[in-house]
């Protein structure tokens, strides 16, 4: 294997793992929206927002290490960040 087709493995691995833990939390925020006939819950914002934080630093360094592109990965955020304001903002219409 070239060390060009190493470096390209390793940022699809890279991309790819970022992928999978923005999956998670989007899980997370999907149940979350199936619930909210239940009152609002500061332990699972908490946990949402600990989560989202946690992977804007994982893209932020996958970005500085060069595993990424800088324009996925804010991507990748960009999408998680709307659908987060969306569960928030029915939680407020509810709460």
């Amino acid at each position: 294997m070239s060390s060009s087709e190493m470096m390209l493995s390793l940022n699809q691995r890279a991309f790819q793992l970022l992928q999978e833990d923005a999956v998670k939390i989007q899980k997370l925020i999907e149940v979350q929206m199936e619930n909210l006939t239940t009152r609002k819950c500061p332990l699972y914002e908490e946990v949402l927002d600990t989560q989202m934080y946690g992977l804007s630093r994982e893209v932020d360094f996958a970005i500085r290490a060069g595993l990424i592109d800088e324009s996925a990965g804010k991507q990748l955020l960009s999408e998680l960040e709307r659908n987060l304001a969306q569960l928030y903002e029915a939680m407020d219409i509810r709460g």
